[in-house]
């Protein structure tokens, strides 16, 4: 299924032919209206009218988080703000919040991109879908709120929390649809099992939308497993939209990104060098239809690389892979590069573990410590000690056979650690606390 076949199955050529003249037109409001990036062009001595071809996008600076943050509140808004209809703000835990900026074009938009990542996942008029992203400054709940409503959806703007209260409606009002992170996928299923319910056979759930954090394919099965849907992976950022910048369809083989609306590189995060297809490095992302607040190859930290064949589902979009880590939340333990990510793929692949888990880093006598924390299942912990012995030495070889270092493993009962109804938090990194 399609919401907008012709821009979804766009021939790569007359896809191109769209990107440049929309990239040009972004460099030049940018330029003309934005002084943060007016005088980043001219310290490199380039004019909009320099941007002939696509490959010239290698000419223009890099935008980061931090320049989000160091003009803040308005430093890179390109309308009157008397145009400006809608502003959204990410959570960030340092520093001053990034704020984004929408005239009611970016939001029709915005609202035709969802309702593609809604489509590719057969969700139509008729269909009941919960949204319990959470809703205001969050891109995440207006943004999947506008688009399904677009198609036609009932939503249920249940937003985040009240766990017992979401599984009541998913049952009462027959919800086909989820829409939420990952992880509170995961609590609304446990609290189900907790009531004596499972979803998976009394509801008429079918599909669900889930971002706003990584979701590894093992946590995507329990999700499958436990709320008896189709899970798909949707992906984007406050910095250029909002949730809809790329999303899964049912054949779950990586995620379309709207190039009709963002150019689209793959970087070494090192040096800074456009990377083939296939080769995996940092995403980097250039809005091309956005009015409030053009966005210069933004570095999203976000490490991808990028199927430039054709999907099954006949969308020509270019794919990218399930984020696999970030440049900023990659840990250095002894030297060696771990991602979250790769911990949680290890952790899922043991039979008795449940997917609640936690990292800490600390450091001893100069040392640094790496130690994991999970939960196991309620009919494997007991209080026989060896079983448990035997089932935290398979995960600490599980461990060190894919972070080629030593993790010091800790079991814990069901329930143990802290549950979040937004993003998360796996990492503890004791190393910047002054513990010596």
């Amino acid at each position: 299924m399609y919401w907008n076949k012709e821009a979804e199955t766009m021939p790569r050529e007359k896809l191109e032919s769209v990107q440049l003249l929309r990239l040009q037109e972004t460099v030049k409001r940018a330029y003309q209206n934005v002084a943060f990036y007016r005088d980043a062009l001219d310290r490199r001595g380039i004019k909009p009218d320099d941007i002939r071809s696509l490959s010239d996008v290698s000419q223009l600076p890099f935008t980061t988080k931090q320049d989000f943050r160091d003009t803040y509140p308005f430093g890179l808004v390109a309308v009157p703000m008397n145009r400006v209809v809608r502003i959204h703000a990410s959570s960030g835990t340092t520093g001053k919040p990034v704020t984004a900026y929408y005239t009611q074009k970016d939001l029709d938009v915005w609202a035709e991109l969802m309702a593609r990542v809604m489509t590719a996942g057969e969700l139509r008029k008729g269909d009941i879908i919960q949204n319990a992203y959470g809703y205001g400054l969050f891109t995440g709940g207006l943004g999947a709120h506008d688009g399904a409503q677009l198609v036609g959806a009932a939503v249920v703007p249940s937003s985040v929390g009240n766990s017992r209260r979401q599984i009541l409606l998913i049952q009462d009002l027959g919800v086909t649809a989820l829409a939420c992170t990952p992880s509170y996928a995961l609590i609304i299923g446990e609290t189900g099992r907790e009531l004596g319910t499972d979803l998976a056979k009394t509801s008429k759930l079918r599909v669900g939308f889930f971002g706003a954090e990584p979701c590894s394919e093992p946590m995507r099965k329990e999700i499958e497993d436990c709320l008896g849907l189709k899970a798909l992976d949707i992906y984007g950022l406050t910095e250029i939209l909002g949730p809809g910048v790329a999303h899964e369809c049912m054949n779950q083989r990586g995620l379309h990104l709207a190039e009709d609306n963002f150019l689209v590189e793959v970087i070494d995060p090192e040096t800074g060098r456009s990377l083939p297809p296939g080769q995996k490095g940092e995403l980097v992302l250039t809005t091309l239809n956005k009015e409030a607040m053009p966005v210069l190859r933004y570095r999203t930290r976000d490490i991808v690389s990028l199927y430039p064949d054709t999907c099954p589902c006949g969308r020509t979009f270019v794919r990218m892979t399930k984020i696999t880590g970030r440049t900023d939340d990659m840990l250095i333990v002894r030297g060696v590069n771990v991602f979250p990510s790769q911990i949680e793929d290890a952790l899922l692949r043991v039979d008795g573990l449940e997917p609640h888990y936690q990292i800490v880093v600390d450091r001893d006598s100069h040392l640094d410590e790496l130690e994991v924390w999970v939960e196991v299942s309620e009919d494997i912990f007991t209080d026989e000690i060896a079983p448990l012995e035997t089932l935290e030495l398979k995960v600490r070889k599980e461990l060190e056979s894919v972070l080629g270092i030593w993790t010091r493993v800790r079991l814990v009962e069901p329930g143990t650690l802290e549950r979040s109804e937004g993003k998360a938090k796996r990492v503890i990194d004791r190393r910047d606390l002054g513990k010596r």
